[in-house]
């Protein structure tokens, strides 16, 4: 038997809840507001509002002092977490070049170049590089999502020992919860798929506990248990 949905599933169900909670956070200005704009114009892919507020809370309680950030794009969350963690340092991958131009741009004008690294290369590629920059407190991945697990397990080795792990984007506008077949194109069923499949991999990791938060476009937060949960 199906239980039935209470008032509040059925606004986080219609969009009203995110809504409010977007009505709720100041609005931005300056350069902030600049980038937001400049994306929405552009259509490249940011953090959604109430997404990046969680992230930054996040980073206040946590105060990670050095960050790796999968996913430049034109520099918006990287701006963001050095703004909000004055002595943290970030090193941020980004492999589309008219992207890259763009982020360069936007961290000169934010002032926080010396503590941010941009690393111009695939994410599957950069490795090398990037972990001369380890470990890493916090691993934060916003790129390709088809390739979350291979970013997942080819970066989890460079994470600190009370390190976490955000991954952005894992319920993808709720589509994650429809029946494959009823989604189109083809092409984004099989992204939808790969997404559940990571989703369903990370809950079972033998070395990490995850929770995901419906905020935002879905943020997945993993801890790893440490050697004594490990034997436990």
């Amino acid at each position: 038997m199906l239980k039935e949905r209470t008032y509040l599933e059925e606004q986080i169900l219609n969009g009203k809840i995110d809504e409010y909670l977007q009505s709720l956070i100041p609005e931005r200005t300056g350069l902030l507001k600049e980038i937001e704009e400049f994306a929405e114009a552009e259509h490249v892919p940011i953090m959604e509002p109430e997404g990046i507020a969680t992230l930054l809370q996040f980073l206040r309680l946590q105060q990670p002092q050095k960050i790796l950030e999968l996913g430049t794009a034109i520099g918006y969350s990287a701006i963001r977490m050095a703004m909000t963690l004055p002595n943290a340092r970030i090193v941020t991958i980004e492999r589309i070049e008219k992207r890259i131009e763009v982020a360069k741009q936007n961290f000169e004008k934010s002032g926080l170049s010396d503590r941010i690294t941009l690393v111009e290369s695939d994410a599957l590629e950069a490795f090398e590089v990037v972990k001369d920059h380890g470990p890493f407190d916090l691993i934060f991945v916003d790129a390709a999502k088809g390739q979350y697990r291979r970013f997942f397990e080819l970066y989890e080795p460079l994470l600190s020992e009370r390190g976490i792990i955000i991954t952005d984007n894992v319920l993808f506008k709720g589509l994650v919860a429809e029946e494959l077949e009823t989604i189109t194109p083809r092409r984004r069923r099989g992204l939808i798929k790969r997404i559940q499949n990571f989703n369903t991999w990370l809950l079972s990791h033998p070395h990490y506990d995850t929770v995901i938060i419906p905020i935002g476009d879905g943020i997945a937060i993993s801890k790893h248990r440490g050697e004594q949960n490990e034997k436990a």
